[in-house]
């Protein structure tokens, strides 16, 4: 898929599991005339297989006027409806790392599952802008859930994840200045790129955080000419090396605009990265709007995100998804 600023994003597309069923996949990585084969299925020339449980893709225009899907997503019961989760992995991530595919499968029991690569990480294109400009990465992937026939989509980040679902929230809801990011109000507006929930794991509240020694060292990685070859060729990430200008929203002034769409706010009382300082800051800027669990023992997003706490996760976005329909 395509991004409303044109950078191309790998994503994949899961219809909801069921018991004792197979289901086939749909890959799409938005550059017409391409064949793509990742072990789900094969999209050619832009246009999806159809197979059992997959979908058909065919070409789209943004606002932007580039080109994403557009079709209908089959269940295992052949009906284009439901909820989709479209889960945003963290720094270095991407939608085939073990943690991200295990996310998948679990939460893939409760709804349709989307998963995309940042751009700058994995197969998509681009360079990181480290949580500024992927919000259109995900307002891209929201909106190809919904494109497959998904009524309500909710969003699952991990870390820079985490902070992308939040400010992405808070700006698509009611099209908001993005603050970083030059998107069009038309596009921010778009009521097809919104999400109908927001799930925040690992999540920093506020921006060039190193009060711990991981995010001194990514901050090294991040600013640094040798820190961003040791990302390149040591992590497979594309860092961009401009700073940013202006300063995006921060998460914690996120928070406080998502309501009233549900946001559950999870953090693990081990996290290395941001202790818990952070979750509490973003559940108090959320107030009533949100739920915060803080997690016994859990270190660092989707990494230490345990099939349990998964399976949680997925409850709680079948139960959000119910409330808003009843």
């Amino acid at each position: 898929m395509l991004t409303d600023d044109g950078v191309r994003i790998e994503a994949l597309y899961e219809p909801r599991a069921v018991e004792g069923r197979a289901v086939a996949g749909s890959s799409f990585d938005g550059t017409a005339g391409d064949g793509v084969m990742d072990g789900h299925e094969s999209v050619v020339g832009g246009h999806g297989v159809a197979a059992e449980g997959g979908c058909v893709t065919d070409g789209d225009v943004t606002d932007g006027g580039v080109g994403v899907p557009n079709g209908y997503g089959y269940g295992t019961d052949g009906v284009a409806d439901g909820t989709a989760i479209v889960i945003a992995h963290g720094f270095t991530g991407s939608l085939d790392r073990p943690a991200v595919r295990r996310a998948a499968r679990v939460l893939g029991r409760h709804a349709a599952v989307v998963t995309f690569s940042f751009r700058g990480h994995g197969g998509s294109g681009g360079r990181s802008t480290v949580g500024d400009r992927e919000v259109l990465d995900l307002a891209s992937a929201v909106r190809w859930a919904r494109t497959l026939g998904h009524r309500r989509v909710v969003t699952v980040g991990f870390s820079m994840g985490g902070s992308v679902a939040l400010r992405h929230g808070a700006l698509y809801a009611a099209g908001r200045e993005a603050g970083g990011t030059e998107v069009p109000a038309e596009v921010l507006a778009d009521p097809e790129a919104r999400a109908d929930a927001v799930v925040a794991v690992s999540a920093p509240a506020r921006w060039y955080y190193r009060g711990t020694a991981p995010m001194r060292r990514l901050h090294w990685l991040v600013t640094r000419p040798t820190g961003r070859l040791v990302g390149r060729y040591g992590f497979g990430t594309r860092i961009d090396r401009d700073d940013w200008d202006p300063v995006p929203l921060s998460p914690v002034e996120a928070a406080g605009l998502i309501a009233p769409v549900p946001l559950l706010i999870v953090h693990g009382d081990r996290d290395p990265y941001f202790p818990l300082d952070h979750p509490r800051m973003l559940a108090g800027a959320a107030g009533d709007g949100a739920e915060l669990w803080l997690e016994p023992g859990m270190g660092h997003a989707e990494n230490a995100a345990d099939e349990s706490l998964l399976t949680r996760i997925g409850d709680w976005t079948t139960a959000a998804c119910s409330m808003m329909v009843s």
